[in-house]
């Protein structure tokens, strides 16, 4: 079952092209659970199959998923916080899960929407605390741009590498499920230190 809809979305990525890449990563990055994976491992292994470039497939990833999340921002900034709290559980965000995302933007600040879109699940909904607290819009356009754009690249490759070899795909996901958490943390723990160096 799971080759039948590998192959079909794999087609369905060839015949939508670069503008499903975008539609794809646009519907990802709003408030529809829709795995990047899903939409950008399919795209690599097209481009191992020399039907799509890398660097296109990759920066139409990073534009689809800067509309689904400018949409999300738009919508927090000018609904607010009260209306995400009363009606976010009807948008698969419920109030716990949104205060999560929301404790993790207001800890790391802005740097946490690039940090955001490595890292599965608070990807979809960074832009929401991000919005209401009326993030600058240029600085979040930037960091979700520069965010998407290296995970863009990193789902692209690798389908890439896997080609058309389905079993590989699940040997490969875990590392970098893992490896992505592991550079967050990093990142994270750079950030902390430079403010601990800077405040000392």
């Amino acid at each position: 079952m799971f080759q039948e809809l590998y192959h079909y979305i794999l087609h369905l990525a060839y015949q939508l092209g670069y503008i499903g890449i975008i539609i794809g990563m646009a519907i990802e990055s709003s408030l529809i659970p829709l795995p990047s994976e899903i939409v950008m491992i399919p795209a690599g292994i097209l481009v191992f199959q020399g039907k799509m470039n890398f660097f296109v497939a990759s920066i139409c990833g990073a534009v689809g998923s800067y509309i689904g999340s400018v949409l999300n921002y738009i919508g927090a900034y000018y609904l607010g916080r009260p209306f995400v709290i009363k009606y976010g559980k009807y948008f698969f965000l419920p109030q716990h899960k949104f205060e999560k995302v929301e404790n993790f933007f207001n800890k790391y600040g802005s740097i946490s929407i690039f940090i955001a879109r490595l890292l599965p699940v608070v990807r979809h909904f960074i832009s929401i605390p991000a919005g209401c607290a009326k993030m600058n819009f240029y600085k979040f356009s930037f960091y979700t741009l520069f965010g998407s754009f290296v995970w863009m690249v990193v789902l692209t490759y690798i389908g890439y590498e896997i080609g058309q070899n389905i079993e590989m795909l699940h040997k490969v996901m875990p590392v970098v499920k893992y490896g992505t958490i592991a550079l967050c943390v990093a990142i994270i723990l750079y950030i902390i230190y430079r403010a601990k160096r800077k405040n000392g």
